[in-house]
């Protein structure tokens, strides 16, 4: 079982000085690619701290949430969206975006999938201390409210990473990766991120 902890990311100023960013995973990983932006998909946390332009990712697909915060005012290409906290939103990463912070600095989470070879999901559900949540293999499980643990599917037989017998607390934005032999169940209250990085078929 496989948690990134949020508190141990480095953040990474955005070039434009509008905020910073947190990578929680991308693919291929870091080790695997040769250029800084030679991957195929990427799941990251944001924080925008003033109004500006957004950075261009040509040839990708972007799904947006605001998971802090009250409101972004996205204009894509001209056209005015008030974002509010917790609903996705997708545009294409070749658009012209800037963002407006009319309520104050905002937190957001992006998934970005390059078109034609992945497509990315974000779910925002509300978590359950009686029905775990599963999260499935090409599934990332990001804690945004109240407090939960994570434990293996009482199926699978544990291995690398697990604790024994036992879950693990999970704190605000620490992510769970998914797998589909040794299933991570999530219990708790409040609010989770379900993202899923889908390979889009011939």
């Amino acid at each position: 079982m496989e948690i990134i902890r949020y508190a141990e990311l480095k953040p990474r100023p955005w070039r434009n000085g509008g905020g910073a960013t947190r990578e929680l995973a991308r693919f291929p990983a870091p080790a695997q690619r040769a250029a800084d932006e030679s991957w195929d998909w990427r799941v990251s946390i944001a924080d925008v701290t003033k109004a500006g332009a957004f950075s261009s990712f040509p040839g990708m697909e972007r799904v947006l949430t605001v998971v802090e915060g009250e409101l972004l005012l996205l204009t894509v290409d001209g056209a005015e969206h008030p974002l509010e906290r917790y609903r996705p939103f997708r545009f294409t990463g070749d658009a012209e975006a800037a963002g407006a912070l009319p309520t104050g600095d905002i937190r957001d989470l992006n998934v970005l999938t390059r078109a034609g070879v992945f497509k990315g999901y974000t779910s925002i559900i509300e978590l359950s201390k009686k029905r775990p949540h599963p999260v499935f293999g090409g599934q990332f499980g990001i804690l945004l409210q109240g407090q939960a643990t994570v434990s293996a599917a009482a199926s699978s037989g544990g291995g690398a990473g697990s604790s024994a017998g036992g879950a693990e607390p999970l704190n605000r934005y620490d992510a769970v990766v998914g797998s589909d032999t040794e299933t991570p169940e999530i219990l708790g209250r409040g609010f989770l991120a379900v993202v899923s990085i889908d390979p889009v078929k011939d």
